[in-house]
């Protein structure tokens, strides 16, 4: 199903990694694209480009303020809700916060979408719902208990996607992304995800740590692949309701992916190890059948071309830092 060429889009979230992301592909294809963004975690440069361009808006405000919502959503097609706070470690210091942000804020914008009449709600949840269960892949359905207040608060927006569906027949799909990476994820501060982070510190001649013996595994995601998730369920004609895992399908080593961002780079560094983190998941790659069967996702890129394109990107775009190599 092809979209109409005067859909109009709300992408929550639109000034952070995600979300800009999403804007920048809807609007190269030609749609009308709202951000939504409070700019507590997102960045104003990562959206500069598109200030002059007609067919976007950006509006600066909260999704936990519910008057803001139901503006945002008033004569748009499909909603791309990204606005959240992620980061595990993070949400175990401020759990209270993160319920404030994640799940009321959520459940404002699905209530607003309801309300405005909104075709399709698509929402970011996390393989983080996946918790302690051990099995690999993971695949939806064999969820195991939360290790974190991020992974209840994604899992319990998927509850509400559910019954939204089933209650007031907004069409919702939530989209467990997994280890998502690429162009413009945030390098900096304590909270930084890890493979922007080791680019950063070995692109500065510093020396990373790694939580854990590095053996832990990952499905990490280039976010080209995530975009691509998003419109597949927007243009799909079935699986509103449920939730669909979001990854390449494959299963990298950290330990691993230091070594090889090394080799790309062209350095020789070995990282400092140190204790694990609490709420961590040990193990986790995704089984992406659903996701295909149903809504028709397919990823385009593998981990090494989405890292190297990573780099690439980074190289250019960090000021102040060399490049090796």
């Amino acid at each position: 199903m092809d979209l109409p060429q005067d859909s109009v889009f709300l992408v929550t979230g639109g000034a952070g990694f995600i979300g800009s992301n999403l804007c920048e592909t809807l609007l190269d294809k030609g749609f009308y694209v709202k951000c939504l963004d409070n700019l507590s975690t997102g960045h104003i440069e990562n959206i500069e480009p598109f200030m002059s361009n007609k067919r976007f808006t950006f509006i600066r405000d909260d999704i936990r303020n519910m008057e803001a919502c139901m503006t945002a959503t008033r004569q748009v097609d499909y909603v791309l809700h990204e606005a959240a706070w992620g980061s595990v470690p993070r949400s175990i210091e401020y759990p209270l916060l993160y319920e404030e942000i994640n799940i009321r804020g959520t459940l404002n914008m699905m209530d607003a979408a309801r309300e405005n009449g909104v075709k399709k709600f698509v929402y970011a949840s996390s393989s983080s719902v996946y918790g302690d269960s051990t099995r690999l892949p993971k695949k939806e359905g064999e969820e195991g208990r939360c290790l974190s207040p991020y992974a209840l608060t994604k899992r319990t927006t998927e509850e509400y996607g559910r019954l939204y569906y089933k209650l007031y027949g907004l069409n919702t799909y939530g989209l467990r992304y997994f280890n998502v990476f690429g162009r413009r994820q945030d390098p900096h501060g304590a909270y930084a995800a890890v493979i922007p982070k080791f680019i950063k510190l070995l692109l500065g001649g510093e020396r990373p740590v790694i939580h854990g013996d590095g053996r832990q595994s990952r499905d990490f995601t280039y976010v080209d692949n995530v975009v691509d998730g998003n419109l597949s369920a927007c243009m799909s004609s079935s699986g509103a309701g449920q939730s669909f895992n979001i990854g390449a399908g494959g299963r990298e080593y950290l330990i691993d992916v230091y070594r090889e961002i090394c080799d790309i780079l062209g350095v020789s560094v070995e990282p400092e190890f140190d204790a694990p983190r609490p709420g961590d998941i040990r193990d986790s790659n995704a089984d992406i059948t659903k996701a295909r069967e149903v809504i028709g996702y397919s990823p385009k890129y593998d981990f090494q071309e989405g890292l190297s394109r990573s780099i690439d990107w980074y190289r250019s775009h960090l000021k102040g830092i060399g490049t090796h190599g």
